[in-house]
C-alpha cells in the first residue's frame, strides 16, 4: 500500500527553537510549496494529519485541492512533547538536562515531556489502528520530523537510535510501501 509521508513546511519559529508540540505557524508564503507537495500526491487517498496548525494548514489545502476519502486529525501524529524545553533556545536549555537526552535521546524523557520511544509507541498505535485497515487505500499523512522519523524506523525496521538517518526536509513528502 502507498504511503505518502509529507512534513509541514517552515515555521514561523526562529532557527534554534525547540518547538515540538508548541502550535507554531507556518511561515509565509507557502502557497507554492503546497501546490508543489499536492503535485507529488495522489488525487484519493486517506488523509490523516496532527492537529498542529502547520499541519492543519497544508491538510486542509490538500483537501481542498484532492479528492480525500476521508479527513482525520489524531494527535498521536504529533510531534515530540518537548516538555520544559518547548519554545526554548536550545543553546539555553542547562547541559545538565540536554546532554544525557543528546546521549541517549531514545530512551532518555525530557522534562516534562516524552522520550523518541514513547512518541515511536503512539505512532505505532496510530499506524495499527488506521493503516493497517487501509486495505490497498493510498494513505497521505501530514506530520513532523520525528513522527516521520518513527514512521520510517517501523517500517524499515531501523533502530530507533539511526532514527536521524532518515533526513526529513520541511515540505518533503517521503513515499513508502507499507
Amino acid at each position: 500500500m502507498e504511503v505518502y509521508l509529507v512534513r509541514h513546511t517552515e515555521t514561523t519559529c526562529e532557527k534554534g527553537i525547540c518547538y515540538g508540540q508548541s502550535d507554531v505557524d507556518l511561515a509565509v508564503p507557502f502557497e507554492t510549496i503546497f501546490e508543489e507537495i499536492v503535485s507529488q500526491l495522489p488525487s484519493e487517498a486517506l488523509l490523516f494529519s496532527s492537529p498542529l496548525t502547520r499541519c492543519v494548514k497544508l491538510a486542509e489545502y490538500i483537501q481542498h485541492k484532492t479528492n480525500p476519502i476521508s479527513m482525520v486529525t489524531d494527535d498521536r501524529l504529533m510531534e515530540m512533547n518537548f516538555g520544559d524545553w518547548e519554545l526554548k533556545n536550545w543553546e539555553a536549555i542547562p547541559s545538565e538536562q540536554l546532554n544525557p537526552w543528546m546521549e541517549d535521546f531514545v530512551t532518555t524523557q525530557v522534562p516534562n515531556g516524552e522520550s523518541f520511544t514513547a512518541l515511536h509507541e503512539r505512532v505505532g498505535a496510530f499506524l495499527n489502528e488506521y493503516i493497517v485497515n487501509a486495505q490497498n487505500t493510498p494513505v497521505v499523512i501530514v506530520s513532523h520530523a520525528g513522527v516521520i522519523r518513527s514512521i520510517l524506523c517501523h517500517q524499515s525496521a531501523l533502530p530507533l537510535k539511526d532514527a536521524f538517518n532518515n533526513k526529513v526536509a520541511f515540505g518533503q513528502v517521503i513515499k513508502i510501501e507499507y
